[in-house]
């Protein structure tokens, strides 16, 4: 029986429990004979999480790591593991094929010189070569030996790629192994490829997560804020095709976007205001800071010594510096989003709140939440998003997971810019 006369695959209800990111789109996974074949399964489960259709291609060396079977299990469809009288390299990825995007992960060192010197022996190397003619996006992630990967021939032809438009992702090197990068590195570089770029050659600056203030060397004054929202933050700007780093007290480790980790309050500030004076500099400046962080109001007298428990004893609190007044001083060009929390609020006292604090600070937008009910420390959230000019019955209201939240920031950060 046709696979179109059976239904639906079970495994397809799946389908975007993640996100829609990538909702419509239809993606040929290409395999080839390395051992991180073995991660295939997952890498295909999570772009249909995101609401890819995913389809898979298998070199002969692949099918001696993983059955075809199981990346069929991976996808919900056919596998194709030699090519039959459907032409089925022209059907997903000739000019008028039906796929958004060719991805060969893993790639090994075979392979890649091969799609680079044109040769097409394979099922993958030809869906290769047919992309390239059809000029369908192509992402490569190789996963090989170091010793292999750092052959200047490869090199050559790795960079031979890049300059004709494939995104080559990785490798990540350990135990001696080029490895193939993580799941969520080679999601985010497929959403950054397909998206629409509304950010595409704009530099942001965002700041995420709590600060940290010592009390001693073992004490600290922090709050409850988790950091997610600035890590939505930037990697819904990095999909977007902005270039993006991110100041916070946590480890995202993502390929493309750029970490600097602080602690304390005034940490945040100098690393913000020594990126935007590094950018100027050398002629690229940021275009958007993104403020986001819960820093710090106060901080304290640290002692240097362990403070004896058990005693009474009086904290001395000072007040930090503001982030937004900092920069606003030395930067006034600069596009800035504030983040403005107040705790059980009526709606229209909040966005009469976050008005005043893009008044008092000029500043082009503020995304303002009551966190009296909930938000601050959870995956969920409730905001309201105030730029420059809004009417109020323009003001946009998201509620949801905080992924969901980025986006309409995003998407407000891009209007704001095509005004």
């Amino acid at each position: 029986m046709a696979e179109s006369e059976r239904g639906p695959h079970p495994t397809l209800r799946i389908k975007g429990t993640k996100s829609h990111a990538l909702s419509g789109k239809k993606i040929v996974l290409g395999v080839t004979g390395s051992i991180a074949a073995v991660k295939t399964v997952e890498l295909a489960r999570e772009l249909i999480r995101h609401g890819a259709d995913v389809y898979g291609v298998m070199s002969e060396a692949a099918t001696e790591i993983i059955h075809p079977y199981t990346l069929h299990y991976a996808t919900g469809h056919d596998v194709i593991t030699k090519l039959m009288g459907n032409i089925e390299h022209v059907e997903f990825l000739g000019m008028e094929g039906s796929a958004d995007l060719f991805i060969i992960a893993p790639c090994t060192a075979n392979t890649l010189n091969k799609i680079a010197g044109g040769v097409s022996d394979t099922p993958v190397t030809a869906f290769a070569t047919t992309a390239f003619g059809s000029g369908i996006p192509i992402i490569v992630v190789p996963a090989m030996h170091e010793t292999m990967y750092k052959n200047p021939i490869l090199i050559a032809n790795r960079d031979k790629l890049r300059k004709l438009g494939v995104t080559v992702l990785g490798p990540r090197f350990e135990e001696g192994l080029a490895k193939i990068v993580s799941t969520e590195d080679i999601i985010l570089t497929v959403e950054r490829v397909l998206s629409p770029k509304k950010l595409a050659g704009m530099r942001i600056l965002i700041t995420g997560g709590p600060t940290i203030e010592p009390i001693d060397p073992i004490r600290i004054l922090t709050n409850r804020s988790s950091g997610r929202t600035g890590i939505e933050l930037a990697k819904e700007a990095y999909k977007q095709g902005a270039e993006v780093t991110l100041v916070h007290s946590k480890e995202l480790n993502l390929m493309g976007i750029k970490e600097v980790r602080v602690e304390t309050a005034r940490e945040m500030i100098d690393t913000c205001v020594t990126e935007l004076r590094g950018g100027k500099e050398k002629e690229e400046g940021y275009d958007v800071l993104i403020s986001s962080a819960a820093i710090s109001d106060f901080t304290a007298d640290s002692s240097e010594t362990k403070i004896s428990s058990g005693e009474e004893f009086y904290l001395h609190l000072v007040p930090t510096g503001k982030l937004i007044d900092e920069v606003k001083r030395e930067f006034p060009e600069l596009v800035i989003v504030g983040f403005k929390a107040e705790t059980n609020v009526y709606e229209e006292e909040l966005i009469r709140k976050a008005r005043e604090k893009m008044e008092d600070h000029n500043i082009e937008m503020v995304v303002a939440n009551d966190v009296g009910k909930g938000g601050i420390g959870t995956e969920e959230n409730e905001v309201y998003i105030v730029r420059e000019g809004m009417k109020d019955a323009d003001i946009k209201h998201v509620k949801g997971v905080k992924s969901l939240i980025a986006v309409a920031i995003m998407d407000e950060l891009a209007k704001h810019f095509s005004l």
